[in-house]
């Protein structure tokens, strides 16, 4: 069974940061290509944020290039994003995904992951 349990949000102003983690566990955990970081605010889609795959490479979206990082611990089955300067328009709720399958960064982004956890709530007021 595998789980992704997300923690980290809150409510936070504008300019600050917040980081989320992502405790990933099960017995398909270490055969994930890849993990990342999707979103979806009140009334909108969801959004693919940063993805990062077995070899430590990234793909980040445009509208948070430069303000996010996403990175993971192996060693502590840990998926993390860091968020920077943050903006009322990064509001949503955030959910950790993961993929056994072989995508590219942006494909990933684009369709989304096979696993997801049930999200933590990230509020940006200005």
């Amino acid at each position: 069974q595998v789980q992704l349990v997300e923690s980290g949000g809150g409510s936070v102003q504008a300019g600050g940061s917040l980081r989320l983690s992502c405790a990933a566990s099960g017995a398909t955990y270490r055969t994930y290509y890849a993990m990342g970081w999707f979103r979806q605010a009140p009334g909108k889609e969801r959004e693919g944020v940063a993805v990062i795959d077995s070899a430590g490479r990234t793909s980040v979206a445009d509208s948070v290039a430069g303000r996010f990082t996403i990175s993971k611990d192996n060693a502590q089955n840990t998926l993390y994003l860091q968020m920077n300067s943050l903006k009322p328009e990064d509001t949503a709720t955030y959910y950790c995904a993961a993929d056994a399958k072989v995508y590219t960064g942006e494909r990933y982004l684009r369709y989304g992951m096979d696993y997801e956890g049930r999200g933590t709530l990230v509020t940006v007021s200005s």
